[in-house]
């Protein structure tokens, strides 16, 4: 089978049930940047230390398709037969769980922080600001059509997530975080 159909080579691509959309519609946005940011942790996932971090990662992989997928498909009548995994609150549960359990593993947090430290810091950092931009653009897609609210919730945990992943980087890396000094 070709990787390529040339189906796209006008500016159109179809989502999951068939329906052709321009590539630059919203919807395509919003799952475009998941997208990006499934791949950005890939690239993280080659630096990160800790065991621990590389396993919740993964894990976080595999929601983003469930997340993709669900924004691929509109829910609407006629795809309800396709059977799609949607985002669910049992993914903004373990969010906030995962949150919670690295949080106690750090120091207090008594500053603003600069992205960094060590690689695998600065590139969950990364993973953080993407993540955040996906929030956004699922938001604006918000605005014109019907979005499971548990992806707008699932994200805004995630990116608080990975912050906390961030500083937990740096802690077994040991390196120390950088304090925001405005000079």
């Amino acid at each position: 089978m070709k990787i390529y159909t040339k189906t796209g080579d006008k500016g159109e691509t179809s989502l999951f049930g068939g329906e052709r959309v321009k590539k630059s519609n919203q919807r395509i946005n919003a799952y475009g940047t998941i997208d990006e940011l499934n791949s950005f942790i890939g690239l993280a996932l080659t630096e990160v230390k800790s065991n621990e971090i590389r396993d919740l990662l993964i894990d976080l992989q595999n929601k983003l398709f469930v997340v993709g997928s669900d924004l691929a498909t509109p829910d609407t009548e006629k795809n309800k037969k396709l059977n799609i995994t949607r985002t669910e609150e049992n993914f903004i549960k373990k969010a906030e769980s995962d949150i919670d359990n690295f949080t106690e593993k750090l120091d207090e947090l008594r500053n603003f922080i600069l992205p960094g430290g060590s690689k695998g810091s600065a590139m969950l950092h990364v993973c953080r600001t993407i993540c955040r931009r996906a929030e956004r653009e699922v938001v604006a897609l918000k605005e014109l059509e019907k979005v499971n609210e548990n992806i707008i919730i699932f994200l805004n945990r995630i990116s608080d997530l990975f912050f906390v992943l961030s500083r937990y980087e740096n802690k077994v890396s040991n390196q120390p975080d950088t304090v925001w000094n405005p000079r």
